[in-house]
């Protein structure tokens, strides 16, 4: 209705991931956490290293490794975003 297309993450999403024997199991945990909490509307979600490494029980570092792997393997795409006053904010994730 409002002429969007919105797009359903689902098991193709996640069959997808589970069958790809590149990526490694903590860089499944932060995409599966990734898909958990997108915006259906747009596609994009924003946690910040710190959310997803307390949430998935990981340390920053593997966060980072896994984001970097994901980026790589291209499932999801970074944009960097920040604060009014210049400040860094966290980064807007698009789940690809």
């Amino acid at each position: 209705p409002n002429g969007k297309s919105e797009r359903s993450y689902g098991m193709k999403d996640r069959i997808k991931v589970y069958a790809d024997t590149e990526l490694t199991h903590k860089a499944k945990l932060v995409y599966l956490y990734l898909l958990e909490r997108v915006n259906r509307a747009d596609s994009t979600c924003f946690p910040s290293i710190k959310t997803i490494s307390r949430d998935a029980n990981l340390s920053e570092s593997s966060v980072k490794r896994s984001l970097n792997e994901l980026l790589e393997r291209n499932y999801i795409a970074k944009e960097h975003r920040f604060r009014s006053n210049g400040g860094k904010s966290s980064n807007l994730y698009h789940i690809l």
